[in-house]
């Protein structure tokens, strides 16, 4: 797989995990903690195994398993790692400008922005090194 190909994937789906702690809170709130966690498990497991007998594609936490089994072996572990919670930074702070998926709103700032170039410049230099 292309270094590139494999940075950006591991950083998109990095970021589609972000998603995962708002869904499961708001169905949290509608069936109960425990039962939302079994759900997301379930619901995991289910598409984990549809990946494997389809052999390529994905959603959210398959996603992310599937694409760093993948792409570890062109990036390397701490790369993976670095793309990863670039990506899932990002998606946390676009989930809270916006307010996504009953998250509150709070507005990307300077500070925030300083955080996510910093960690995009971390992640590059560990890809890189």
């Amino acid at each position: 797989m292309d270094r590139g190909l494999a940075l950006a994937l591991t950083a998109v789906v990095g970021g589609m995990v972000a998603l995962q702690a708002p869904i499961n809170s708001g169905l949290g709130k509608a069936v109960g903690n425990f039962q939302a966690a079994f759900v997301s498990f379930f619901v995991g497991t289910i598409i984990l195994a549809v990946i494997a007998a389809l052999a390529r594609g994905g959603l959210l936490g398959g996603a992310y398993v599937t694409t760093v089994l993948v792409s570890v072996r062109t990036l390397g572990a701490g790369a993976v790692v670095a793309a990863t919670i670039a990506g899932q930074l990002t998606m946390s702070v676009i989930i809270d400008q916006f307010g996504l998926l009953g998250v509150d709103k709070d507005p990307i700032n300077a500070m925030k922005l300083i955080g996510i170039v910093l960690l995009g410049a971390g992640t590059f230099l560990v890809v890189r090194g």
